[in-house]
């Protein structure tokens, strides 16, 4: 965001070092060049300082760009040829007043009518352009008479035409979307308009844009069929069209009295305008004494457009430090009614909401005090988001294990819930009992808490069978749903040519009738089933009557045998979200079609709304996310089960070695973006190192198979039981030391010493150098070496530096286990026959000794073994049994060293 005033001392400091340059005695070559440097750079800060204050420029007037003589030329000729089109125009706007003079006189007397009845009507509410009180304008309307001249500084403005707001040529404002300026102060924003919004529960359907070039904030008008979307500029003015097209009764159709004291509050409200903020909140302190000396609201018992209209009026004191300031003056004066409204405006969740929503264009976190925690690298704001009353819900089917994929939506709802000091749901979807168990549902229980995620509550779509039933019947009754028995494969067909079903006007008698029959599980209503009915035409085939309802007689494994007819996700859904409180409906990319038609039931219902936030899938390369295709490798025993490291599901990858925190920073990475990518394993695993190395103890392990012994002839002896102490990490002194045990008697690795030649000095990591003295070949190979250590050897001269065990005989046997992907195709196509792609290849294990040390590791510890990697323990040393250990990619196709596994590092 460019800070204008900063702006403007840079601009003044560059004219003035441009006069000082001019004022030199010699004009040298150097001089001159320097003088041009610097006008084109105050040129530029100018133009820059323009277009971020709505096009006015440094001196207050509108920002024009230096010309050349060629380009003013241009644009004369330019002017010359468009005159004649101006002067028709000007005669066209001169007449057009005249035909609309009558049609505004009378409307205006009518509404004088109507205010004067109102004024009488409410027993003091200001009439319009009065100052509201028990009939007493306040004083500053005293003291100008009826009609309130503005200021005289005021009084210069010019009108602002309703702006084009063009992008890239011919990009403009869409209907209902709205473009505010982000440097506007709060009370320059359509704070107004954006409260009803919320109050009518539409502010869902706006679509909130930043632009620094838009003079006034500007709403785009829902067109008629061919017409260009209209262009709604001022905060009232938004407010009463969005009023007006919204369905709830309470704000859109009131009583013509209550409606003429709405519009007289709110025509005193606009009439504080020109004012300064003292001199307007001192009006209404007066006014709101009389007004409200009895009542809480403008208007009836309830909070209306009035109340919203004035409290924008007081320069929409929500936040804490605003709120701070006004409630000081309104205590100074003792406007005690003026006060206690004013507190109650301020922390209503409609106002809350709505400034969050108009400051939030600017990335601002903190609305009526709450100050909230910046957001985590990657993500972004949660639209509408109000702290404290944010509600998320993650509904997962129980009809299989949580995969990465889930484990990125149940994070990124997890997150926003505490983040805006909220609650997270977690709804078990279980609206389909022929693929729910109670297994799936007990395992998406324990997997939550593999990732940290402790719900506020859980729920299940099951507890609301009985209202969703409620609400289909309702849908049948209005007209709005009814039964079908056409075959499925030729409803799919119809849908897909727009073809209506032949019972689309089933009499409403008729559909609940059927309706009953399949819910009561008879075999003759196994053919029916509820289809919403919306627009066969739709362009959005999900607005194609989709089904609602269908008969199943498979026991449900919560609810029995009680229901025999179960409702579609898609009715559910919506519904329970409404009902359960959520605030934000995180969904993936791939329901963008559905959201309409989920906007649609919560509307024909008349369900509190729901605000929808869209983000993309996770998807990885070489890597099966479909529950019906990873089912299948469990039944043909490729793997041993949901939990086997290979799979994607959430106790696959923990047993993989996931470390929690990368798994969150690399979810977080992408934040709620709706761009659908195919990740690359390599890049998570790279961020998973960078975690698992901090806390990674280091050992060492010599391949169990092919390895060298080397004769140290000065090391200690082997009975002497002899030891170093050495650091569990070399950058954490808090993971402690062990001993390791140094003797003559040592055993290296065989790929290690190929080419190792005498007189050679090699580096045994934490122990120190040996000069090798004699090399034995056995098969042309090394079959042993002697050496000499080097108290004081040089580290950093020694090429090789080597892992190395004693040769005990009680070194522990450690199997080390790594894994490829199931599948050898990157991207699996939908029309791709995955069984065809399946890896042949996907496991191996290799057998080391490792160091002693090794025995006294955890089950799920993470360890590092040096120049081999990174490894989870899957099963610890114990009665003699061998350590299991799981090696965790790194991101790198190769390891540390020439210790290579038989498996890439996938």
């Amino acid at each position: 965001m460019v800070d204008l005033n900063s702006l403007k001392d840079e601009i003044s400091s560059i004219g003035n070092k441009i006069k000082e340059l001019k004022n030199m005695a010699v004009k040298e070559l150097t001089v001159t060049d320097e003088i041009g440097k610097n006008v084109q750079d105050l040129l530029a800060k100018k133009q820059l300082y323009a277009e971020h204050n709505n096009g006015i420029g440094i001196d207050g007037k509108p920002f024009a760009k230096n010309m050349t003589k060629a380009e003013k030329k241009k644009q004369a000729q330019a002017q010359k040829q468009q005159q004649p089109n101006q002067q028709q125009q000007n005669q066209e706007q001169s007449q057009a007043p005249k035909a609309e003079n009558a049609s505004k006189k009378a409307a205006k007397k009518a509404e004088k009518a109507a205010k004067k009845a109102a004024y009488k009507a409410g027993g003091g509410a200001p009439a319009a352009g009065s100052g509201g009180g028990g009939g007493a304008p306040p004083p500053q309307q005293q003291q100008q008479g009826k009609k309130q001249q503005p200021p005289p500084q005021l009084a210069q403005k010019k009108a602002v035409p309703p702006p084009t707001m063009k992008r890239g040529g011919g990009f403009q404002v869409k209907p209902l979307q709205m473009v505010i300026n982000p440097n506007a102060p709060i009370e320059d924003r359509p704070v107004v308009a954006l409260a009803m919004a919320v109050l009518t529960n539409t502010d869902i359907d706006l679509e909130l844009t930043s632009d620094h070039r838009i003079a006034q904030a500007t709403l785009g008008g829902e067109a008629e069929a061919g017409d260009e979307t209209p262009q709604i500029v001022g905060d009232l003015s938004m407010a009463r069209y969005l009023v007006a097209r919204s369905d709830k009764n309470e704000f859109a159709s009131v009583s013509n009295s209550q409606q003429a004291l709405q519009n007289a509050w709110i025509d005193y409200a606009s009439s504080l305008k020109p004012l300064s903020k003292e001199q307007a909140l001192k009006g209404i302190g007066m006014t709101l004494g009389h007004a409200l000396f009895t009542k809480t609201y403008l208007v009836g018992e309830s909070l209306t457009f009035a109340d919203v209209a004035l409290f924008g009026a007081m320069a929409w004191p929500s936040q804490s430090s605003d709120l701070a300031a006004v409630t000081a003056a309104l205590q100074a004066n003792d406007y005690t009614a003026a006060l206690r409204w004013t507190t109650m405006m301020a922390s209503h969740p409609a106002i809350r909401k709505a400034t969050q929503l108009a400051m939030g264009v600017n990335g601002t976190t903190e609305v009526g005090g709450d100050l909230l925690e910046p957001l985590v690298s990657g993500m972004n704001l949660l639209e509408g988001a109000v702290p404290g009353n944010v509600v998320t819900r993650f509904p997962p089917e129980p009809s299989g294990y949580l995969h990465i994929g889930h484990a990125k939506a149940v994070l990124l709802n997890d997150y926003y819930a505490r983040r805006y000091k909220g609650r997270l749901i977690v709804r078990f979807d279980d609206t389909n009992p022929s693929k729910e168990k109670e297994e799936y549902q007990q395992s998406i229980v324990e997997d939550l808490k593999l990732l940290g995620v402790d719900p506020d509550v859980v729920t299940y779509t099951s507890d609301y069978f009985k209202a969703i039933f409620g609400y289909a019947l309702s849908m049948i009754e209005n007209g709005t749903a009814y039964m079908d028995d056409t075959p499925q494969e030729q409803m799919k067909l119809e849908r897909a040519d727009r073809v209506e079903s032949k019972h689309r006007n089933m009499p409403p008698e008729e559909a609940k009738e059927k309706f009953l029959m399949m819910n009561s599980g008879k075999e003759e209503g196994a053919a029916w089933c509820l289809r919403a009915k919306i627009d066969m035409n739709s362009d959005n085939g999900t607005l194609r009557d989709p089904v609602l309802f269908r008969q199943n007689l498979e026991p449900h494994h919560r609810s029995g045998t009680t229901y025999k007819a179960y409702p579609t996700y898609d009715l559910a859904c919506p519904i329970v979200d409404s009902l359960e409180g959520v605030t934000h409906a995180l969904r993936t990319t791939e329901y963008n079609d559905r959201d309409e038609q989920y906007q649609w039931i919560q509307t024909t219902l008349g369900l509190r709304r729901v605000r929808i936030h869209s983000f993309s899938r996770v998807n990885f390369m070489y890597t099966v996310l479909s529950k019906r295709k990873l089912a299948w490798f469990v039944e043909q025993g490729l793997v041993e089960g949901w939990g086997d490291a290979r799979f994607p599901t959430v106790r696959g990858v923990v047993r993989r070695g996931v470390n929690l925190d990368a798994l969150k920073t690399f979810i977080y990475s992408q934040g709620a973006s709706r761009r659908v990518v195919n990740m690359d394993w390599s890049k998570f695993w790279a961020e998973n190192k960078k975690e698992i190395d901090k806390q990674a103890k280091r050992f060492m392990a010599i391949d169990a198979n092919t390895n060298v012994p080397l004769k140290v002839t000065n090391g200690p002896a082997i009975d002497s039981n002899s030891y170093l102490s050495t650091a569990n990490h070399p950058k954490d002194p808090s993971l402690g030391s062990r001993a390791l045990r140094i003797g003559q008697d040592v055993i290296l690795e065989t790929v290690d010493v190929e080419g190792i030649q005498e007189g050679e000095e090699i580096v045994l990591l934490r122990w120190g150098v040996v000069k090798i003295t004699k090399v034995t070949q056995a098969n042309g190979n090394v079959g042993s070496l002697e050496g000499e250590f080097i108290p004081d050897g040089d580290y950093k001269t020694a090429k090789r530096k080597l892992s190395w065990m004693i040769q005990t005989g009680s070194n522990p046997i450690v199997e080390l286990t790594e894994f490829d992907h199931l599948v050898t195709k990157d991207k699996l196509e939908e029309e791709d026959n995955f069984a065809d792609y399946v890896n042949p290849t996907t496991l191996a294990t290799t057998q080391v000794m490792g160091d002693a040390g090794l025995k006294t590791l955890q089950e799920h510890e993470i360890i590092q073994l040096e120049r081999r990697g990174f490894f989870r323990v899957d099963r610890p040393y114990r009665d003699g049994k061998p350590l299991i250990l799981y090696m965790i990619p790194d991101g790198k196709t190769k390891s540390m060293s020439g210790m290579t596994g038989k498996l890439a590092h996938h």
